[in-house]
């Protein structure tokens, strides 16, 4: 069974993932961004699901404006996994942020109609 990362997510600006094939020491993971290696990573066996669960803080230095990559390696340099935050004037552009600001704008009209409806 070949390594890789399942279920990964950020939560609180820690970045959380399951490393499958639990067996044996814990695996030496790098992440990285930028080539510059990322401190507190931590690797926690669950040996009822098979699984290593991984978890490193994103420090707040590396969350800049743009489309910040990050990767994940085993120590043999192979990937693993990566993931990426995108943020500042680079969403300006992108669909997605378009799509939550109609969103939000459509909450906000949704709420003003509830109440001038309310008032009548």
């Amino acid at each position: 069974m070949s390594k890789s990362i399942i279920n990964s997510q950020i939560r609180n600006g820690v970045w959380q993932g399951e490393l499958t094939k639990a067996k044996g020491a814990p695996p030496r993971l790098t992440i990285s961004h930028q080539g510059v290696a990322l401190d507190q990573v931590t690797c926690t066996a669950d040996s009822a699901r098979g699984v290593w669960r991984i978890s490193v803080p994103i420090p707040a230095t590396m969350m800049n404006d743009g489309l910040q990559t990050f990767v994940v390696t085993d120590e043999a340099g192979s990937l693993l996994a990566s993931f990426s935050l995108l943020a500042g004037e680079a969403l300006a552009d992108d669909l997605r942020a378009e799509i939550d600001l109609l969103r939000a704008e459509l909450d906000l009209l949704k709420k003003a109609f509830r109440t001038h409806c309310a008032k009548d």
